[in-house]
């Protein structure tokens, strides 16, 4: 199974994929699409333009996004807000379901610790997925984002498979 999480971002997207067999996870690719154009809507397009590309080259089984975290200036929310609406919008309209998960959930899962550091993220990253070169910080959170998904889900599987047994 291929998942590709995204780190939404109106300056960048990072995205990163992973490929999942069994309990073997290894990295596919990762990299960043940046924003071109002077006015918003301009910078969105370009942003689902770029990640519409990568999503039709990776071809995932499977997408999360990282939740965005409100910070003291609302404009600059609204901002990214807008820019995570691309980064759930272009897995849903290639007919994918997107997880969602919360920045601590991510670092806790990826590095063990919830209010880890940015360099800790990527240095965790780099641990379990050896050998691959990181496109940068976004790109580091974006593999996170997709190691997170590929864990959670093989506890959401599971628990599904045992509560399928309790039924029958």
């Amino acid at each position: 199974m291929r998942i590709l999480g995204i780190d939404p971002g109106l300056v960048r997207i990072g995205w990163g994929a992973v490929e999942l067999e069994g309990n073997r996870i290894s990295h596919v690719g990762n990299g960043c699409c940046a924003s071109q154009g002077k006015d918003l809507a301009t910078r969105l397009r370009s942003l689902f333009e770029q990640l519409t590309e990568v999503v039709s080259d990776l071809r995932p089984d499977a997408t999360a996004v990282e939740q965005t975290f409100v910070n003291k200036d609302a404009a600059a929310t609204l901002k990214l807000g807008q820019a995570r609406a691309v980064a759930l919008l272009v897995p849903a309209i290639a007919g994918l379901e997107v997880g969602e998960y919360a920045p601590n959930t991510v670092k806790k899962t990826v590095v063990g610790v919830g209010h880890a550091q940015k360099r800790q993220v990527e240095h965790m990253v780099k641990m379990q997925l050896p050998g691959a070169r990181i496109e940068g910080p976004d790109a580091a959170d974006a593999l996170a984002i997709a190691l997170c998904h590929a864990h959670h889900m093989g506890t959401a599987s599971g628990l599904a498979a045992a509560l399928a047994r309790v039924a029958a």
